[in-house]
C-alpha cells in the first residue's frame, strides 16, 4: 500500500443541524476503492487525486496518539466522511482496529460510517470503548436488490451481509443505524426499497435508520456518474438532463410518498429517524444514562 504524508488526523468537526454530532473527524485512509458510481467525495472541490486508490496516512497510528494527547476535551471521533474505514486494505493493516485501541485508551468515543461488514471483526474494541464513552456504528445501505447493489456499489459488501454484521453488532449491545443515502432518481426511489430496508435494519436490531431522498451531483463526479448510467442504465442520462439539468440537490420526484412510507415504516418498527432523536445516542454515557432515566 502507498503512503501519503500526514501532519494531523484527527481535527475538530464541523456542526450541522441535519448531520451527526460529534467533536472530532478522522480519516486514517484516502481515496476509496468501493466505485460507488454517485460518490460525492470524487468532487473536485476535495481534490482526491486517484479516488479509485486507496492510500494510508504515514505514521497514521504515531499522529492519531499525538493528535488525542493534544485535545483538551474528550469527545466522540467520527471516521467514514471522506473514505471508509474498513476499506479492503484495512483486514490487512489494521489502521482503524490500531486506532480504536487508541480511542479506547485516551477515553474517547467513536461514531464509524461504512459500507463494509469486516466492522464486525472490531466487536471487542467496541465493547471496551462502550464501556466508558458513546459507540455508533452506521452501515450505508441504499438497496435491499444485491443485483442492484452491485451496479451502484460495485465492490461493497453485500447488502445483506450488511445486514449481518449489524446484526453482530447489535447482540453484543452496541447501537447501530443505517445511513439509507443516497437514494437515486429512477434508480432506487421505491416505496418497496425504502420500507425494505427499514424492515430488514429493524430485523437487524438497528436503533435508527436516517435517509437522504434523492443525490448531490457537481463537477466531475456528474460526469463520472452518467458515464455509469450510460453503462449500466441506458437511456437514464438524458433524463436526469432533462430534468435537473445542472442542479446540485437531485432530489427524488416521488420524494413527499418515499417520506410518508419511510416515516410510518420507521414508527411502525419503532425506529429512530429525526437527526435530533438519533444524535442522542452520542450523547456521554453519563448523559445518556439521566436521558434514559427521565
Amino acid at each position: 500500500m502507498n503512503l501519503i504524508p500526514a501532519k494531523q488526523i484527527v481535527s475538530k468537526s464541523k456542526k450541522s443541524a441535519y448531520w451527526f454530532d460529534t467533536e472530532y473527524n478522522m480519516n486514517i485512509y484516502k481515496g476509496c476503492s468501493h466505485g460507488c458510481i454517485y460518490c460525492d467525495s470524487r468532487s473536485d472541490c476535495y481534490h482526491i487525486e486517484n479516488f479509485d486508490s486507496v492510500r494510508a496516512k504515514e505514521n497514521a497510528l504515531q499522529i492519531i496518539e499525538q493528535d488525542l494527547l493534544s485535545k483538551r476535551k474528550k469527545g466522540v471521533i467520527s471516521s467514514g466522511a471522506m473514505s471508509d474505514p474498513y476499506n479492503p486494505f484495512e483486514q490487512r493493516e489494521e489502521l482503524t482496529r490500531g486506532a480504536l485501541e487508541l480511542i479506547h485508551r485516551h477515553r474517547f468515543g467513536i461514531h464509524i460510517m461504512t459500507k463494509s461488514d469486516l466492522v464486525a471483526r472490531d466487536i471487542d474494541l467496541f465493547e471496551k470503548i462502550n464501556k466508558h464513552s458513546p459507540v455508533l456504528v452506521c452501515m450505508t445501505i441504499t438497496t435491499i436488490d444485491d443485483e442492484l447493489c452491485k451496479k451502484i456499489e460495485p465492490r461493497v459488501s453485500a447488502t445483506f451481509d450488511r445486514f449481518a454484521a449489524i446484526q453482530k453488532l447489535t447482540e453484543h449491545g452496541l447501537n447501530t443505524g443505517v445511513l439509507m443515502m443516497p437514494i437515486l432518481p429512477f434508480v432506487n426511489d421505491t416505496i418497496e426499497n425504502v420500507v425494505g430496508i427499514v424492515e430488514a435494519a429493524a430485523k437487524a436490531g438497528a436503533k435508527f435508520v436516517y435517509p437522504a431522498f434523492g443525490v448531490t451531483l457537481r463537477q466531475n463526479q456528474r460526469d463520472y456518474y452518467y458515464n455509469q448510467l450510460d453503462k449500466h442504465f441506458p437511456g437514464l442520462k438524458q433524463k436526469y438532463m432533462n430534468t435537473y439539468r445542472y442542479e446540485y440537490n437531485c432530489s427524488s420526484l416521488n420524494q413527499k410518498g418515499l417520506h410518508i412510507a419511510f416515516k410510518n415504516a420507521c414508527e411502525k418498527e419503532k425506529l429512530l429517524y429525526k437527526i435530533n432523536e438519533i444524535n442522542c445516542l452520542l450523547k456521554p454515557k453519563n448523559e445518556e444514562e439521566q436521558l434514559t432515566l427521565f
